[in-house]
């Protein structure tokens, strides 16, 4: 196991807020969160986002439990730091986000958030930008493939970070919930991004216009996540399939991945240039040459993601 790296600087104070929406809604019985509560006693960042790297994997894990994950801004930009060191670490070969306790991630921690009078006009925007938005931002370009191994409530940010992972696991406890309406807010963290591109534009609206929760077997029907398992073979399910990806020909999968992303903003044209200039890097990495040669003599690659 490989110990974290630092957290990196955070900025200013007035940029240390965010609006995005937190915990799910207190009225709610299945949540056992308070957004009135006192948030307890500061803890480093470190602490609050556990990191290990094992077989090639890199995991990172959410770990404030009594708050149902919901996640502050130094946890953002620890986890942001975490997966550019993934990208550039060639160790590292796949991802894992989850997280500790009975949620995932109840969405932004809202405590401290100054009053409306005391923001100046650009300041949400800019929050935004720098905030939820790059945060999901990290996941869509990390270059290595991210999977989400969702073990309770994802609400908000918290639904928002699963679906920007590559690959989506939930237990069967888990429930999506995008609960940006309820508090009267617009969705932030790429959500009427990602929603239309999963589901579908009239889906997405279904779901961010009532802001209900999709128990998890319905977010598999709707193609929110890749396979819903017991709540006691999560882990054990997490750690087989990042393994399989971190055993596969890395540049390859990272390369699809943009290829994948990017076609849903192009139009065909640029889509098709994109794979052809795609192969053509991919065929100079060494995984490239074991693929074939392993093909042509019948036998097993073993790919070592140069």
């Amino acid at each position: 196991m490989t110990p974290s790296p630092a957290s990196p600087g955070r900025p200013d104070a007035r940029e240390h807020h965010t609006t995005s929406a937190g915990p799910a809604d207190p009225a709610d019985p299945a949540d056992h969160s308070d957004p009135a509560a006192p948030a307890g006693p500061v803890t480093s960042a470190d602490s609050l986002v556990l990191h290990a790297t094992d077989n090639g994997v890199s995991w990172i894990t959410l770990n404030r439990p009594a708050a149902l994950n919901a996640v502050t801004w130094d946890q953002r930009e620890r986890i942001i730091g975490l997966l550019a060191d993934a990208s550039a670490d060639p160790e590292v070969r796949a991802v894992v986000i989850t997280a500790s306790g009975k949620g995932f991630c109840a969405g932004a921690d809202l405590r401290g958030s100054p009053p409306a009078g005391d923001r100046v006009a650009g300041d949400v925007a800019r929050l935004i930008r720098r905030g939820a938005q790059r945060f999901i931002a990290a996941v869509l370009d990390c270059e290595k493939p991210v999977l989400a191994a969702v073990n309770g409530t994802a609400a908000g940010i918290g639904a928002h970070l699963a679906f920007a992972c590559d690959l989506v696991l939930a237990a069967e406890s888990a429930r999506f919930i995008e609960v940006f309406a309820r508090r009267g807010l617009v969705p932030d963290g790429g959500g009427a991004y990602l929603l239309p591109r999963l589901v579908g534009p009239q889906r997405a609206k279904e779901l961010m216009f009532f802001g209900d929760a999709v128990p998890a077997a319905e977010a598999e029907r709707l193609g929110l996540v890749n396979r819903v398992v017991p709540d006691g073979e999560l882990a054990a399910t997490a750690r087989e399939w990042a393994e399989r990806l971190a055993t596969g020909p890395t540049r390859a999968l990272a390369l699809t991945k943009q290829l994948v992303n990017a076609s849903l903003d192009a139009d065909r044209a640029t889509a098709f240039a994109a794979e052809a200039a795609a192969q053509e890097i991919n065929m100079t990495t060494a995984d490239a040459q074991e693929g074939i040669s392993a093909f042509a003599t019948r036998r097993r690659p073993a790919y070592r993601g140069r």
